[in-house]
């Protein structure tokens, strides 16, 4: 036999509850580790067997039902006693976490901080790319744009076709 299965059966062997087999008489001859694990294992059983459980006081059941009773007595802290703590404080995490998000959260559902400017509000605040703006800037350049010869030159010339 092997040590690992020996130490799986030395308890019930030290108990009285297994039989003392001549394989594992052998195995404890020639293994000193194993004899000396069983010859502790046998002591501490002994020493158990010699220990006495202290008797309990003779006012012990009387006073066991008199606190039932009181306990049973005491109102209930209503709805909320159920609750168990550690359910309550992941709760309250929870509903930080949401209330948290909500508050850093604009319109359109992406946290955006306060010192950065979004692209539209850049361009609207310069006055580019907006209708009134455009229609400012080509009242400005009207004579500009009336000079312009090269706008003359690409007007489309029409096709001239043989007749056959």
């Amino acid at each position: 036999m092997k040590c690992e299965e020996i130490k799986e059966i030395m308890p019930d062997v030290a108990a009285g509850l297994a039989v003392m087999t001549p394989e594992l008489s052998a195995h404890l001859a020639a293994c000193s580790a194993c004899a000396g694990k069983l010859a502790e294992l046998r002591r501490a059983m002994a020493l158990l067997d010699e220990w006495q459980a202290p008797e309990p006081s003779p006012y012990f059941d009387v006073r066991l039902q008199a606190r039932l009773r009181q306990e049973t007595a005491k109102p209930q802290g209503g709805w909320f006693a159920w609750f168990p703590r550690p359910v309550l404080a992941a709760a309250l995490t929870v509903l930080m976490a949401i209330g948290i998000g909500l508050f850093f959260r604009n319109d359109n559902g992406v946290y955006q901080p306060e010192n950065v400017v979004a692209v539209n509000d850049v361009v609207s605040q310069s006055g580019e790319g907006t209708a009134v703006s455009d229609l400012q800037a080509l009242e400005k350049n009207n004579d500009l744009y009336s000079d312009f010869d090269l706008l003359d030159d690409l007007q489309v010339q029409p096709e001239v076709t043989a007749n056959p």
